[in-house]
């Protein structure tokens, strides 16, 4: 009986083991955003940034990030050239930390714009890192989805107080100068 019950619960994890049902590829997709830092700095300051500007930039900052890094996923995973993409991403974290820091209060296209052209350096590293047993659909699904927690964290502590703000987006802004001298 022990050995049976062992067995049903063995079959999805067995079934999960043969290419093609995209388990592999949605757990390395959800997790390559969480585990770089230089990513989830920018996607959290992507999130304060829209809530510093509140209004529509909640959800059309976050949506137009998304949005380009799905494009540069795919520029990425077809092995399109994408010059100076680390470069990028440290420059990301460098000016969002900045205007977070600052307070910046960009038109909202212009915010989008931002996001959106470092979203594209962000979408390209995820993409040209695919693993080569990964789905690319549920890796791309995985990404995406971590991404759009890590924003909407960011808007959550967009609520935090201004000077905690300032610090935390200066605190960023070096961790990105780090990040693009070393």
């Amino acid at each position: 009986m022990r050995a049976a019950v062992v067995m049903a619960a063995m079959l999805p994890g067995m079934a999960l083991a043969h290419p093609g049902h995209g388990a592999d590829g949605l757990v390395h997709g959800l997790a390559h955003p969480l585990l770089g830092l230089d990513h989830v700095l920018a996607m959290v300051l992507v999130g304060v940034m829209a809530a510093q500007l509140s209004g529509r930039a909640l959800w059309l900052v976050p949506a137009s990030f998304l949005l380009v890094m799905a494009l540069g996923g795919v520029m990425g995973a077809a092995g399109v050239a994408l010059p100076f993409v680390e470069a990028g991403i440290a420059l990301s974290v460098i000016v969002l930390g900045a205007a977070v820091a600052f307070g910046l209060r960009a038109p909202l296209a212009v915010a989008m714009g931002l996001a959106g052209l470092f979203a594209l350096f962000h979408g390209h590293a995820h993409g040209a890192e695919i693993p080569e047993n990964a789905g690319g659909l549920a890796y791309a699904a995985g990404f995406l989805a971590a991404t759009a927690l890590l924003h909407g964290l960011g808007v959550l502590a967009g609520r935090l107080r201004p000077a905690a703000l300032r610090v935390a987006g200066g605190a960023a802004a070096l961790a990105g100068v780090v990040l693009l001298l070393g």
